[in-house]
């Protein structure tokens, strides 16, 4: 029996073909076209045979079993969402579910704004392994460290022209940034003055700067920027005193997201020596 491929396994496969059908840069990447086209060529029997936009009141997307009489799976999102960028994310993300989980996992599988976003270890696993498989085909690991290389300082707007150039949110863009720079950063969602969650570089992690939302309600600081009126120049970054964020000096960038209703924040945290900066020209 063949043993199973990994999520990054799948990607690479998928990524694979793509490069040699339409060239190393091919993105942003039509998920509709490839789930069609990949599951009918590796799946005749059980393709994917629909992709449909229907309200969904709390999910952002499912992936169904074909009615009873018919063959193969459908994918369905929410057309109430306003993001293109999320939209092609979950798509990523219930086709991960249907090369990964179709033959062991539910019957169904109806995933909700959290399930598309969290992406550690401690959640669900059949979860965090469709955002593996979204996250490594839509921004394919090599592609996106020649955007934004590992010791690299972006702006927002460096992260913002990453999502475009892959066609997802900012904040899938920012996750995928996080989880390989090797600059101490941390990306902080809040709302209405709270963390909702956050998500640390590794580098940040050895410098103990993280915060532990699961289990409490943390106020974002005072003299945090996600606390003001957001302008330009927060987008480029403040430096803020080690009283603020943690007890040490922080860049903050931050910016409102109207689509979500949060604002983002990326904290470069101080008492690092950095290899380098993002210049206009270095970072496309």
């Amino acid at each position: 029996m063949t043993e199973p491929l990994s999520p990054h396994r799948w990607a690479f496969r998928l990524t694979h073909i793509l490069n040699q059908a339409l060239g190393i840069d091919h993105f942003p990447i039509d998920v509709k076209a490839i789930a069609r086209d990949i599951s009918k060529s590796l799946y005749p029997n059980d393709p994917i045979s629909a992709i449909m936009a229907e309200s969904l009141p709390g999910f952002e997307g499912a992936l169904v079993r074909a009615p009873s009489g018919q063959t193969g799976w459908g994918i369905v999102y929410n057309k109430d969402v306003r993001s293109t960028g999320r939209i092609n994310f979950t798509l990523a993300h219930e086709f991960g579910h249907y090369l990964i989980h179709r033959i062991d996992g539910p019957p169904e599988f109806h995933c909700t704004k959290r399930d598309t976003y969290r992406w550690d270890s401690g959640y669900a696993q059949i979860e965090r392994e469709a955002n593996e498989f979204a996250a490594n085909l839509l921004m394919p690991l090599d592609d996106f460290r020649r955007q934004l290389p590992d010791s690299a300082i972006p702006t927002v707007d460096h992260i913002s022209s990453c999502a475009e150039r892959y066609g997802v949110s900012f904040m899938a863009a920012c996750l995928r940034w996080i989880a390989y720079t090797a600059i101490p950063a941390v990306f902080v969602v809040s709302r209405d003055g709270f963390i909702l969650w956050a998500r640390s570089s590794k580098a940040a992690m050895r410098r103990r700067a993280y915060f532990k939302t699961a289990n409490q309600t943390i106020e974002v600081p005072s003299g945090a920027l996600a606390r003001r009126c957001l302008s330009e120049v927060e987008r480029i970054g403040v430096e803020l005193s080690n009283t603020v964020w943690f007890d040490r000096i922080c860049t903050e960038m931050a910016f409102s997201a109207d689509a979500y209703d949060y604002v983002f924040s990326i904290l470069l945290v101080g008492d690092a020596e950095f290899d380098g900066e993002c210049s206009d020209d270095g970072v496309r």
